[in-house]
């Protein structure tokens, strides 16, 4: 990095390339979510949004061919194709910075600089990281909420927690598009299928969901009043599997601490090894692959989620016995049963009436999030026309530029950081029973939500 811009005062004290050191240092030691995407190079002038195609399997023959059927140019057999399905990667900037003034902080002008560097790194991979937990938990949480206002009468439309995850669908040729007359998604609300048509985001959002969207589903036909009662599941045909461990008949959470504690009497509702392990089964029977890194799946859980681990009978038996096992030497929950254990402190929490403290984890596979990032290619391209300058270092993908004092008394240095990128999470809806006896019908196969205390 070049230092040749920068005032006499700044280039005695900075060694070239330490600058970079520290803004890179804290990007690569504390990736979370982000580590597991899957990058795609986004180049320049292509747009701002990209529809990645899938293709999917070929269902298996079984049956032998006639004899007789071998008769002509065809030998008999009736051309295939397989479907496809698509979704679509989008980029935006993000970017933040700070100032300072060379001749008020003369004294620790060394320390500052360099202290900011740092502080903006932190803050350039954690709000990444964000970025991609947000992708990630939008989906997942998606397609399953609750009544939030019972119905007075029978009626087509209904009072929800959460739209998410009930707006778009696929169509025939495996596009996105809109929920619709045309484009409906079964639904089951209560104890009833209905065929949901339309939706509505609320004027001012009042949903308890983390990241949620209140609002109201419409379906071809009335729903009856004891489907339409609050607190009552709606899940949509395609929602991700979610694994709780108060289950009721729709796999719920239960309404109250006494009706938690009366349907799961092992753990009090926290974590288990079973949900973990219903989990994994899970992701392996919808032919996920594990992480590349690891050989394994990765369960993302904040720390007072993993802890239910602990309490739980059959972790414990596991590890009788074994005093010198770090899980209970040390408290860490590392590898187990296939999975590796991430702990991060981004995992949205939940305060639920009458429940208390929901807690989620994510398990993913392999391809659970794609991120599409601005390639250093596109960076250079988008600089050229513009500014030369040597004064900028992109690391992970996030652009670090340290411009030169321009104020009239030329004493405030500016630092920023940059990221245009985008995350996404793909759907293996072509992936099916059809295809894969033991695969489920959720569009969004490769990460699986465990609710707890």
């Amino acid at each position: 990095m070049a230092l040749n811009n920068l005032p006499a005062a700044l280039q005695s004290v900075i060694q070239t390339g330490f600058l970079e050191h520290q803004f890179g240092l804290p990007l690569k030691a504390k990736l979370g979510f982000r580590a597991i995407a899957d990058r795609v190079p986004f180049t320049a002038n292509i747009g701002e949004t990209i529809t990645k195609t899938r293709t999917g399997l070929l269902q298996a023959v079984t049956t032998p061919m006639a004899p007789a059927a071998n008769s002509d140019i065809t030998s008999g057999l009736t051309p295939q194709n397989y479907s496809i399905e698509q979704y679509i990667l989008s980029v935006a900037q993000y970017a933040a910075n700070m100032q300072l003034n060379i001749v008020t902080q003369k004294v620790a002008i060394s320390d500052l600089f360099l202290r900011n560097a740092y502080a903006l790194g932190e803050q350039a991979f954690r709000s990444v990281d964000t970025i991609a937990q947000q992708a990630l938990f939008n989906t997942y949480l998606g397609g399953n909420t609750r009544v939030r206002t019972t119905l007075g009468a029978p009626a087509a439309t209904i009072n929800v927690d959460d739209i998410r995850g009930f707006q778009q669908t696929l169509n025939s040729a495996g596009q996105v598009v809109a929920v619709s007359g045309s484009n409906p998604v079964n639904v089951t609300v209560g104890s009833n299928v209905y065929s949901l048509t339309g939706f509505a985001a609320d004027g001012s959002n009042v949903s308890t969901t983390p990241g949620g969207v209140s609002g109201t589903l419409t379906f071809s036909g009335n729903v009856t009043v004891a489907d339409g009662t609050a607190l009552n599941a709606v899940v949509s045909a395609v929602a991700p599997y979610v694994i709780r461990p108060s289950l009721t008949s729709n796999n719920t959470m239960a309404a109250t601490t006494a009706a938690i504690s009366a349907t799961n009497d092992i753990n009090s509702g926290r974590l288990t090894m079973q949900m973990v392990l219903q989990a994994k089964a899970t992701m392996q029977a919808n032919a996920v692959p594990v992480v590349d890194a690891t050989g394994m799946y990765h369960l993302y859980v904040d720390p007072m989620q993993a802890t239910g681990l602990y309490a739980d009978p059959a972790f414990q038996q596991f590890f009788r016995g074994q005093i010198t096992s770090e899980e209970y030497r040390q408290g860490v929950i590392a590898e187990m049963l296939g999975v590796r254990i991430e702990e991060t402190n981004l995992n949205p929490v939940q305060t639920l009436a009458g429940v208390g403290t929901v807690r989620r984890g994510l398990l993913v596979g392999q391809g659970a999030l794609v991120e599409g990032q601005f390639t250093n290619e596109a960076y250079s391209e988008a600089l050229a026309t513009v500014d030369k300058d040597e004064l900028i270092t992109i690391i992970e993908g996030i652009a670090h530029v340290t411009r030169e004092p321009l104020d009239a008394l030329k004493q405030v240095v500016t630092q920023t950081w940059s990221y245009i990128g985008g995350f996404v999470v793909p759907t293996d809806v072509t992936t099916n029973p059809n295809t894969i006896p033991t695969a489920t019908n959720s569009a969004a196969k490769r990460g699986i939500m465990l609710e707890s205390l």
